[in-house]
């Protein structure tokens, strides 16, 4: 596979993975959401980052 096909590749899975919670309970998925938005910036990046770090970490393990 090309640097091309890897990175659709991922883009693909991280859409699935994403659309999974609003498909399956749309009212969960409503509530994650409304809670995300009363997060203060500071804290959402902060989020934004442990999940950088996770993905990253993801990648070096495989």
């Amino acid at each position: 596979m090309s640097g091309w096909d890897w990175l659709l590749t991922a883009a693909g899975l991280m859409l699935i993975a994403e659309g999974l919670l609003p498909f399956v309970n749309p009212d969960a998925w409503r509530r994650v959401v409304e809670q995300a938005l009363r997060l203060p910036n500071a804290q959402l990046r902060l989020i934004g980052l442990a999940s950088i770090g996770a993905g990253v970490l993801l990648l070096l393990w495989v």
